[in-house]
């Protein structure tokens, strides 16, 4: 099934909050792109921070509205009574194929509290190496040293460790730091992500399997086509958004579709059309969509129920579009969901 020989190094990490108060962002993932993004470059010899530098420097336009501070990503408006600036993100601000996705959780948080967040990278950047070598380090130092350029009053940079880091096989997470030791031991493999994933209840359960007929967006979306204006996909929006995604990570960003699906065997080019045809037949009954608020990159979010339960054949794929993340701003962990 295509999605499944995608390169990808997926890793949950553990931090901890080392401050009596750090309030968190709004839509974290935003400023780690920026701060993190400059600490890697900062770390890389001139050649290869190049690239780094100049997709960071799409930045420096988004916040010159705001006086070029950092803490304006997670603040919308404008002192100004009179005028409400809107940030607007770059789609992607690193020169490489990656998500960062925080778990939902709260705005504050004490000293000892832990934050959990994803790390996913693709196709030739999912390269152990380049974890540990140079984004680790550079996370590690993020948390540990103030950067005047990152303050602002109880912000989390400079105040958490690295509690643990995992790393996805199949549907385990294995340690790779634990308690702030790394294991020099492990090996890591760009496929191992899909070991064992195949979406299907465990056997215990499976007696009692429940029709899946809801989605919910854990994170805004926001798709190039149908139209930006069209608040409700359906699931055949959403499978033909997931068969985009899947031609980018495996062609890069020059991808076309139609030559993708021209390199696919038989049985996938059928698969795919099958399910794209069974998802026309199952309109949308029900929804709370609503506009993304507006410090948040892509534009819609919230719940929606089908008509009928959403076909097996295509419960895998759906499981592969939340974890590859689906439309723009998929590097700040825009475009996932579950189901149920």
């Amino acid at each position: 099934m295509i999605g499944y020989d995608i390169y990808l190094n997926r890793y949950l990490i553990v931090l901890r909050v080392t401050s009596s108060l750090a309030w968190f962002p709004v839509f974290p993932s935003a400023e780690l792109s920026l701060i993190l993004g400059k600490a890697i470059a900062e770390r890389l010899p001139t050649i290869q921070a190049r690239p780094w530098i100049k997709s960071l420097a799409q930045w420096d336009a988004c916040l010159k509205p705001f006086g070029g501070k950092i803490s304006s990503i997670s603040k919308t408006r404008s002192r100004s009574r009179r005028k409400k600036k809107k940030l607007k993100l770059p789609e992607a601000s690193w020169p490489i194929e990656s998500v960062l996705f925080f778990y939902p959780g709260k705005r504050n948080y004490g000293r000892g509290e832990l934050i959990l967040w994803e790390l996913k990278l693709f196709g030739k950047s999912a390269d152990h190496g380049l974890f540990l070598e140079v984004i680790l380090p550079a996370l590690e130092e993020l948390g540990s040293i103030p950067d005047s350029r990152w303050q602002y009053p109880n912000c989390l940079w400079g105040k958490f460790d690295i509690q643990s880091v995992y790393m996805a096989r199949g549907p385990r997470w294995e340690p790779v730091v634990k308690d702030g030791r790394l294991d020099l031991s492990y090996k890591a493999g760009p496929l191992q992500w899909s070991e064992g994933l195949t979406f299907e209840p465990a056997p215990h359960r499976a007696s009692k399997k429940k029709s899946l007929k809801s989605l919910t967006w854990l994170t805004p979306f926001q798709f190039g086509t149908p139209p930006s204006d069209v608040r409700i996909p359906t699931l055949r929006w959403i499978t033909e958004a997931f068969i985009e995604r899947v031609a980018l990570l495996m062609q890069g960003k020059y991808y076309n579709i139609g030559k993708f699906l021209d390199i696919l065997n038989q049985e996938d080019q059928s698969a795919l059309w099958n399910i794209i045809e069974a998802d026309s037949h199952i309109p949308v009954f029900s929804n709370d969509i609503q506009p993304a608020p507006g410090y948040c990159p892509g534009r819609w979010t919230g719940a929606q129920t089908f008509t009928a339960s959403i076909p097996d054949s295509l419960i895998p794929y759906l499981g592969l579009a939340s974890i590859f993340h689906i439309g723009k701003y998929s590097h700040f962990g825009c475009g996932t969901f579950f189901i149920r």
